[in-house]
């Protein structure tokens, strides 16, 4: 296994997951954010495990949990989480970053 790491934007998405989930269901956004951070990890065992997206950048990755998609990197030594978006959203907008 290797270390995963969270980039600061990855965290404030994860903090605004939970921030939209919780206005309808706070118990529920503490669950899932728990939920997605777990899929985040479990990269570690795994980091070649998702579907490569040269388009959005070099050595990036998704993998999809639920309606989110957790964007990565496998960096050799560490998995880097980039984002964590929701899977309706262009990815696209992710090159310009």
């Amino acid at each position: 296994m290797i270390p995963v790491r969270f980039t600061p934007v990855s965290l404030n998405d994860l903090l605004e997951i939970g921030q939209r989930i919780a206005r309808n269901n706070p118990h529920r956004a503490e669950t899932f954010v728990s939920e997605l951070e777990s899929a985040c990890l479990k990269l570690s065992e795994f980091p070649n495990i998702g579907k490569s997206r040269p388009d959005i950048g070099e050595g990036v990755r998704i993998k999809v949990h639920r309606q989110y998609i957790i964007i990565y990197r496998n960096a050799g030594r560490s998995v880097e989480i980039l984002r964590a978006v929701q899977g309706m959203r262009d990815l696209a907008f992710l090159r310009d970053e």
